[in-house]
């Protein structure tokens, strides 16, 4: 087995949690690996609803510290990541029955007011008769609320953290899981494993941050060998694609039945996500699948609101994921914490372990500043403090308003491109666009075609730069081109990356 650096924190997991940490050192000036077992962002972290939100449900259980802290992120991260991240209003129809009108204006005034809101609009009533909104919705819905939130893509997200950790000196690995880790006085000594190659190499750190997501219990078990560990408790969302149900851009959101709620946002310009469940899950987090009896659920509460009905021959594509909330001994899985944990493991002054449990991707910035504190409090602060809030990641240095303004210049300097295709590199890229263009002038410049829209010079672009290895990494994580590519054209793709993908620069040169 290799012997390999030193490092002052290894971070395991490469969720929205992982990448946050790692890119908040690096900004301090600490040595960084982080090492993930598969791709960036193929847990939780691309599973989510994609909302950058404060949790207005949460208002009525009184977490109240909870929901400001969400909220006054929603522009912090908006403005870090005007390309990933954009506004969003959602329109809330009234319900009898449900939650009472009165509760929801309370509600949405504390919604308004408590989180520091500059640049979203606030709150306002609707009129479902006569505003666009109520077009799509039965007849029996006359009123309604409209309120502001974020859509992000949270996959990008976390990949975004990771090349900017890396463009600060990381080492991000992936595919590359933490098989083992002993404890000494001063340092951690970890066997890291290639899950491709099989080659093992032993490294050391000063601190070991756990930020494995569903399986940080696992790792506890595992590497760690602390045997019976449970911290989190194991929450299924799951989520149903169809094609767009409605014209217009906002978003929907739905009360149930059974007190529950859940969205239908637009999706990737052609399709509406609607979900998500929430349901106990004890089985193996990469196993994880979305049910009949949820695609079910999900159409029936869709249809007591659309005019016209959503069934499961409808879905194109569905998703499912495992959230690790904090087990705070909730009787449901709706009612548990959705707040994250940070547990200190430094026993008589050895090698300190910090343990991320909870979470969501609102607030991750903030946890990474948290455990940040901690960190910094064992092993000394180091160059600059809190540095995040006020600095873009890769491709956001623009106004977060401006986004159809670089929509506009980037058509213009690459004039063979149509609208749409400028606007969906904007949207993932944003002012890196045009490295991912290079010197191109015409789309035969761009190279092969692999479907929709997708080129060469994206494919090249995403395996050099952002550590895709296989087509699932491109087409469901990196860019959602899935959705429109055929089988054939996908199979092609994952022949091109096994005979001719470059290597991804993901470690600093040393």
């Amino acid at each position: 087995m290799a012997e390999g650096s030193s490092y002052d924190i290894l971070v395991i997991g490469g969720g929205i949690n992982g990448c946050g940490i790692a890119r908040d050192a690096a900004g301090r000036g600490y040595s960084v690996l982080l090492a993930e077992m598969n791709d960036l962002a193929s847990g939780t972290s691309s599973q989510s609803t994609k909302l950058v939100h404060g949790g207005l449900r949460y208002l009525e259980q009184y977490r109240f510290g909870l929901v400001r802290e969400a909220l006054t992120e929603r522009e912090v991260l908006w403005a870090m990541a005007p390309h990933v991240i954009h506004p969003l209003r959602l329109v809330l129809p009234h319900h009898r029955g449900i939650r009472p009108a009165w509760l929801l204006r309370l509600g949405l005034f504390l919604y308004d007011h408590i989180g520091g809101r500059r640049l979203l609009p606030p709150a306002r009533a609707l009129d479902l008769r006569r505003d666009e909104a109520g077009r799509p919705l039965k007849p029996e819905y006359v009123k309604g609320s409209e309120f502001s939130d974020c859509w992000a893509n949270d996959a990008r997200l976390v990949v975004l953290n990771a090349r900017s950790a890396a463009d600060l000196g990381a080492d991000i690995r992936t595919r590359c899981e933490v098989v083992a880790a002993e404890r000494g006085a001063s340092a951690w000594r970890v066997t890291l494993e290639d899950r491709r190659s099989g080659a093992r190499e032993a490294v050391s750190a000063r601190f070991l941050v756990n930020a494995a997501g569903p399986w940080v219990d696992h790792v506890l078990a595992g590497a760690l060998g602390r045997a019976g560990a449970h911290n989190v408790r194991l929450v299924q969302g799951s989520h149903i694609v169809v094609r767009r149900k409605y014209g217009h851009d906002r978003a929907y959101f739905f009360q149930n039945g059974d007190g529950r709620i859940f969205f239908a946002i637009p999706y990737e310009d052609d399709f509406t996500l609607i979900g998500t469940t929430d349901r106990d899950y004890d089985g193996d987090p990469a196993e994880v699948r979305i049910t009949a009896e949820e695609v079910d659920y999900l159409c029936a509460g869709a249809s007591e609101y659309f005019r016209e009905p959503v069934r499961p021959a409808d879905v194109v594509w569905s998703f499912s994921g495992v959230r690790p909330l904090h087990d705070d001994g909730s009787t449901s899985a709706k009612d548990a914490t959705r707040d994250y944990v940070l547990a200190l493991d430094h026993p008589d002054g050895a090698a300190p372990l910090l343990n991320v449990f909870g979470g969501k991707i609102t607030t991750y910035r903030r946890l990474a500043e948290a455990a940040l504190e901690r960190i910094g409090g064992l092993l000394g602060t180091r160059g600059r403090g809190a540095w995040t809030a006020h600095t873009a990641l890769p491709g956001g240095d623009f106004p977060p308003l401006a986004f159809a303004e670089e929509v506009a210049a980037l058509a213009r300097d690459y004039p063979f491109l149509d609208r749409a295709h400028a606007r969906r590199l904007v949207r993932l890229y944003g002012t890196l666009a045009r490295g991912v263009l290079g010197q191109a002038r015409s789309r035969a410049d761009l190279g092969r075609c692999f479907g929709a829209d997708l080129y060469e010079a994206e494919v090249d672009w995403l395996v050099r730069r952002e550590w895709a290895a296989s087509a699932d990494d491109i087409l469901w994580r990196r860019t959602k081109r899935g959705l429109v590519l055929t089988g054939d054209e996908a199979a092609g793709l994952e022949a091109y990356l096994r005979a001719a993908a470059p290597p991804a620069e993901g470690r600093p040169a040393r």
